[in-house]
């Protein structure tokens, strides 16, 4: 088993805003991973949103939890994809600090 892949993407929306887009953004999130994606679950429980992405034969588990000034993420990756971490966490961290932005 790896490592945990963790990042914290900090916001000034509110918890109920921040949780709101997370959700809006899920259909372009799964729309993105369909092409090679065998499988997409998530369910969200309270502020909490578990989810798990089969692709390439390669199973990704997690999840984010919306707090009121922040969004924590925890992933479990696959030996494989763990060598590429660095690069999961910040195109993660830049895409859902996009997401999160004050408009």
């Amino acid at each position: 088993m790896t490592k945990p892949l963790t990042l914290s993407i900090p916001h000034s929306l509110g918890r109920a805003e921040a949780r709101r887009r997370l959700v809006d953004g899920m259909g372009e999130v799964r729309a993105r991973l369909g092409a090679v994606a065998t499988s997409i679950d998530d369910s969200w429980t309270g502020d909490r949103l578990d989810f798990r992405v089969v692709a390439l034969a390669q199973t990704i588990a997690g999840h984010i939890d919306v707090l009121d000034d922040s969004v924590e993420m925890e992933v479990q990756l696959p030996w494989a994809l763990a060598l590429l971490a660095d690069k999961i966490r910040n195109k993660v961290t830049r895409q859902g600090t996009m997401m999160l932005e004050k408009k």
